[in-house]
């Protein structure tokens, strides 16, 4: 049963998770001396990707993949990049010590964008691994 609705849970679960920590402060925590250059850019860029894939694969699973590929990576899209951007507006209104930044949007769009571009090389027509269940 569990087996059936993994994506579902592991989707849910992955933007339960972006969203407690991009409206959570960590001005509080201490981390280190350890400066990575871009490190927030990076993350926002990895979570995107991640919820990308995890959306496709989570409405491929429940449409039993009825829904085309191309209109999934199609809603997927929109669907990450309008998140992404209704998280950036929370941070800007709903939270006073974290800010919105049109970085960090491209940076959510830009791992949207790669994310729909894997699901989409992963069962182009040379994989092996269909779309349809």
């Amino acid at each position: 049963m569990l087996k059936k609705h993994i994506f579902t849970l592991l989707f849910i679960s992955w933007v339960l998770f972006i969203t407690m920590l991009s409206l959570f402060s960590f001005s509080g925590l201490d981390t280190g001396t350890v400066n990575i250059p871009y490190a927030d850019k990076i993350t926002h860029f990895s979570f995107y990707l991640i919820f990308a894939v995890l959306g496709c694969m989570f409405i491929r699973e429940r449409t039993q993949g009825k829904m085309s590929l191309g209109r999934t990576l199609a809603i997927m899209l929109v669907i990450g990049i309008v998140y992404g951007i209704f998280i950036e507006v929370l941070q800007y209104t709903a939270t006073t010590n974290r800010m919105a930044e049109y970085g960090d949007v491209l940076a959510n769009s830009l791992g949207a964008f790669v994310g729909v571009g894997l699901i989409k090389w992963y069962f182009s027509k040379e994989r092996p691994l269909k779309w349809k269940i």
